[in-house]
């Protein structure tokens, strides 16, 4: 039999047994475009993280206070290291010739207050180069003055939500707020612009390095953020910083520095792991569709005797029955796969137009696996099916007794 009389034939079973070709529609696309679903949300999660820290620029270096060789585990985040980094080493580390900016960083969370309106926010205390190295912006206002570098100034930038939230439509340029147990002057409202590597930019509140001290009652450093010139070699900087660090912690590298492209490599790796995980649980539904597809088939080998019976007698051999059914089987689920690819392309279309913040798109390797996978389940489960028919006897199967 040629492949056009195999096509048509089988073209003419699938339109016999509506019920249950779209059965298998059904299960083979649903479950290729599950595949493709889920891997393009692990790639849209992964393109995120991408676009996240390309917004701060690619000559950033963050320094940690501790090293996990002194702490026994990652590096320390809220002040565990066994010695704090300090403004003082911080304003060290910005005479370095290849560093561009020195951001030193306090974090800690405070009640934010306008009257009867109060919030629990965010507070980062720094210098007016947190505004640069972060590529911060203000939309009212200015940022914070040169003055803040050594002075403990009464004075705050707040966040678009926050600001929207205390003083809703009105101007908030010169009005006061009560942060912690202090009062502050707004000087700035930053530009709207979300979140940035997991922290809300709208609702926060940025203060002087030196304010943040007395707030917090710490002379430890958060953290310090570095930008590094645009011509400067990253091994030679990191190798500066420690010595500087050395000399003044006592012969000490009691820090951890992390580059930018190391965490995003990190990142990187992370989410292409779990992408890979998540079309390989998805693809156990393509499995699931693989054995609906050999219970139907066979259930159509028994219902189908006499017509297989009458295809031998006429001269049909067993090889030609095997591929008879295994081709009906493989049609199916490349049209199943097909109505999958197209379901799943519009669906991606459709949320990237909807929301654009979240980059979702379908890695260039789902589309072959998700198909590939149903064509190889497809394949391998209707073996069987495919292997009875070719054995029944033609005499009995044209009575019906096989």
């Amino acid at each position: 039999m040629h492949l056009p009389d195999q096509i048509r034939f089988n073209w003419q079973i699938f339109i016999r047994h509506r019920v249950r070709t779209g059965l298998l529609l059904l299960a083979v696309g649903l479950g290729v475009a599950s595949v493709i679903l889920l891997t393009s949300l692990g790639e849209g999660a992964r393109r995120y993280v991408d676009r996240e820290f390309s917004a701060l620029g690619n000559q950033l270096l963050i320094v940690l206070p501790g090293r996990k060789e002194t702490t026994g585990g990652s590096p320390p985040i809220y002040g565990t290291a066994p010695r704090d980094l300090t403004l003082e080493d911080a304003q060290a580390l910005s005479r370095i010739p290849s560093i561009k900016a020195v951001a030193p960083i306090i974090a800690g969370t405070v009640s934010v207050s306008v009257g009867s309106l109060s919030r629990e926010v965010i507070v980062l205390g720094s210098t007016p180069e947190i505004f640069q190295v972060r590529q911060l912006e203000v939309a009212q206002g200015k940022i914070l003055p040169d003055r803040t570098r050594t002075d403990a100034m009464a004075v705050c930038v707040l966040g678009s939500k926050l600001k929207q939230e205390l003083f809703g439509h009105g101007r908030a340029i010169g009005e006061w707020v009560r942060a912690g147990d202090r009062r502050m002057r707004v000087i700035g409202v930053l530009v709207e612009r979300g979140e940035s590597l997991g922290l809300d930019l709208r609702d926060m509140i940025i203060v002087p390095v030196r304010t943040a001290e007395q707030m917090f009652n710490t002379p430890g450093l958060f953290r310090v953020l570095i930008e590094l010139a645009g011509n400067a070699d990253f091994s030679r900087t990191e190798a500066k910083i420690m010595e500087i660090i050395r000399e003044r912690h006592e012969g000490d590298e009691d820090v951890t520095i992390i580059s930018q492209d190391s965490m995003l490599a990190a990142f990187d790796n992370i989410l292409t792991t779990l992408t890979l995980a998540i079309a390989a649980i998805a693809a156990i539904s393509l499995v699931v569709a693989g054995i609906l597809i050999m219970n139907l088939s066979l259930i159509s080998v028994s219902q189908r005797k006499r017509e297989i019976g009458l295809l031998k007698a006429l001269g049909a051999s067993s090889s030609q029955v095997r591929q008879l059914f295994l081709g009906e089987s493989l049609m199916l689920v490349s049209m199943g796969s097909l109505a999958g690819v197209i379901f799943s392309w519009a669906v991606v279309m459709v949320v990237a137009r909807l929301w654009p913040v979240f980059p979702l798109a379908a890695p260039w390797w789902s589309i072959p696996a998700a198909v590939g996978t149903a064509l190889i389940s497809g394949l391998v489960f209707s073996l069987l099916p495919a292997r009875r028919a070719a054995a029944l006897d033609p005499v009995l199967a044209l009575r019906g007794e096989a």
